[in-house]
């Protein structure tokens, strides 16, 4: 797909060369950052807190919106503790240091996120997730008790696959188990509410840590951890959280201020997911989920069919510039049902 590049950010429809296209692309699956309400609260927090905060967590002169934003992320999943970070990316590397040095075997999921590999380990990526998951289950049969890492997305993005991490609590019954999973596609998405995965894979016999971005669903620019209060403490006191600067404070206040805001956008979002799963249900080249709002499809001709009907759609080499294009469609808070049916409408013409 030839490469655009726009002068102002993206919304429901972008323009491109005097064109207005409906945007099915990227990853703002709540579509919050466009959103007026957010932004409205956003200005006034902005003027209150400055446009950026650059110093450390460990400052002697603290925002108290910091705590008061961890304090209610782990609360709403039932975490001991959260610790929040200026990116998703430096969430992960934090996790997956603080836990990988304990464990004396790791094992790590096909598609994990290079921010939740620790150095020196590489995902299992010979294997799709369903033989991962097989042959870990088969290696813990063997092993004699031992501590081990598992690591792994809370889900494929690329591939648009949900996954399931229940087997490792079988895992737990004979070894000492920790657990990474990289929520930065979960929060906003999975789940009844717009916390992510912590909740479902909460377990006593597991060292259960999440981390991930805040900058997709939920449109923060801000990543964090959740997990144990020994696994965050020990966290906080490493240079990658103090040495950093934090989130936005004035993002992080205006979440929140909005929460009711989210819960209604995660509504419509499901909504929305459904009535196209729906639509789609019987379109063999279309594969995804009514629990995720992102959809694969495989004919690299409709990419240029989309963009002649004014979509725009996901599509990119990937892993490397060389591989295969990964074609997707993305669902976000902001579209309107008449998109929906519109695009709905384009791919029945297209499959027929």
């Amino acid at each position: 797909m030839k490469n655009y590049y726009l002068d102002t950010g993206v919304g429901r429809m972008i323009e491109i060369d005097g064109r207005d296209y409906f945007y099915f692309s990227g990853t703002s699956y709540l579509g919050m950052a466009q959103d007026m309400d957010f932004l409205d609260v956003l200005a006034n927090n902005l003027f209150e807190f400055g446009a950026n905060h650059g110093q450390s967590r460990n400052n002697n002169i603290r925002l108290r919106v910091f705590d008061e934003f961890e304090e209610s992320f782990a609360f709403a999943v039932n975490a001991e503790e959260a610790a929040v970070f200026s990116s998703g990316y430096l969430a992960g590397i934090a996790a997956s240091k603080s836990l990988a040095h304990e464990a004396e075997e790791i094992w790590i999921a096909p598609d994990s996120h290079s921010a939740i590999v620790p150095d020196n380990f590489k995902p299992a990526m010979q294997l799709d997730f369903l033989q991962w998951k097989n042959e870990c289950l088969a290696k813990a049969e063997q092993l004699s008790p031992r501590k081990i890492l598992i690591i792994g997305n809370a889900l494929d993005p690329i591939r648009c696959e949900i996954h399931d991490y229940g087997w490792v609590s079988e895992i737990a019954k004979k070894h000492q188990v920790a657990q990474l999973i990289d929520d930065s596609h979960a929060f906003g998405t999975l789940g009844p509410s717009i916390y992510g995965t912590f909740a479902q894979y909460a377990d006593p016999r597991i060292d259960l840590m999440v981390s991930g971005s805040l900058g997709k669903g939920l449109g923060l620019p801000a990543g964090i951890i959740l997990g144990s209060s020994a696994q965050i403490q020990k966290i906080k006191q490493t240079p990658l959280f103090g040495g950093a600067s934090p989130g936005s404070p004035a993002h992080l206040q205006t979440f929140l201020e909005l929460e009711d805001r989210y819960l209604e956008k995660k509504a419509w979002l499901k909504q929305a997911c459904e009535l196209f799963a729906n639509e789609t249900a019987n379109i063999s080249q279309i594969k995804g989920s009514k629990l995720f709002p992102a959809f694969a499809y495989s004919e690299d001709s409709w990419v240029r069919e989309f963009e002649k009907a004014g979509i725009i759609t996901s599509s990119f080499a990937y892993p490397t510039s060389q591989s295969p294009s990964v074609n997707r469609i993305v669902i976000s808070g902001f579209h309107e049902k008449e998109d929906l049916m519109y695009l709905s409408g384009i791919i029945q013409n297209l499959a027929k």
